[in-house]
């Protein structure tokens, strides 16, 4: 994996409170990276900085080995948390503006402006003013600002607030077609269930240090207690009398367990075949939700 985006040891004041602490990841090109952590960690400060919105106090952002020059940030497309967007302008106009603003001939602006409409399904709304639209389908406009200049670089703040679950999938679909082509994803969102489905990579930060980042396997791995789940026709309750087995819940048919010491999962298993059929068995995949407390508390 290249990593197209890479922070690296950058610091932030606000006055004489420390709001990133030695900040440093990447983003891969063609990945779609989550950035998660609770209301004040550092989140948007982070995308501010890479955007050269807010200045470090130190450290570095980098774009393929080199400085970010102002150029190359022109070339981001950038979703911010709270919409930014003209109200009382058509949703086409303002799209072929921003495209114009970023250089776009004018067909090509409204080109790519007519196709976003249609992939988000605004296409019948886009001769409305913003402000006319609901807040979900106004999400959706605010995403294809971001998108209309063809960046190189995607930063989105919280893209998936206000959105119903078919929408969502509407604008993931859109965003693969981007890390298809090699563009890097990199988006906040306090939706953790969303951002377990869709993210390559992961980096979550609280207090304004990064606790931990890697792929959703390895950060699974890394985390993961050696936990069982069972579940039989029958009552699991005969696990709370097995050698080097610690029961962490149990529930009629089913019952999730440590290990301990020299016990082995198979003879657990072995003896659960012996009492009946056994509808599942196997160890425990920690959700993201569960590795995120693990590594912020």
């Amino acid at each position: 994996m290249s990593d197209a985006l890479r922070i690296e040891g950058v610091n932030r004041r606000f006055g004489d409170r420390q709001v990133l602490s030695d900040i440093t990841f990447d983003v891969g090109s063609g990945r779609m990276t989550g950035f998660v952590g609770a209301n004040g960690a550092g989140k948007t400060t982070t995308m501010r900085i890479i955007l050269g919105v807010l200045a470090a106090d130190s450290g570095t952002v980098t774009w393929q080995g080199s400085p970010l020059s102002k150029e190359q940030r022109r070339q981001i497309g950038y979703m911010p948390e709270e919409r930014g967007l003209y109200p009382k302008m058509s949703v086409r106009e303002q799209l072929i503006y921003l495209g114009r603003l970023h250089a776009l001939t004018h067909e090509r602006a409204k080109r790519n402006a007519a196709d976003l409409l249609e992939r988000l399904g605004l296409s019948e709304r886009a001769e409305e003013p913003l402000q006319q639209l609901s807040l979900g389908n106004q999400q959706r406009a605010q995403i294809a600002a971001a998108l209309v200049h063809e960046p190189v670089l995607l930063v989105l703040d919280e893209p998936f607030s206000g959105l119903d679950p078919l929408a969502v999938d509407t604008v993931v679909s859109v965003l693969r077609e981007r890390t298809s082509a090699g563009v890097p994803v990199l988006f906040s969102s306090h939706q953790l269930d969303v951002v377990e489905r869709l993210c390559d990579d992961l980096v979550i930060i609280a207090a304004g240090q990064i606790r931990a980042t890697g792929t959703r396997d390895e950060l699974r791995s890394r985390y993961a207690e050696p936990r069982y789940e069972l579940r039989v026709d029958g009552d699991t309750g005969w696990l709370r009398d097995h050698p080097g087995v610690t029961v962490i819940d149990l529930d009629g048919d089913r019952a999730v367990f440590d290990l301990a010491g020299a016990a082995d999962d198979q003879v657990v298993l072995r003896e659960a075949l012996a009492r009946g059929p056994v509808r599942a068995f196997g160890p425990v995949v920690p959700s993201l939700a569960e590795i995120f407390r693990e590594v912020t508390r």
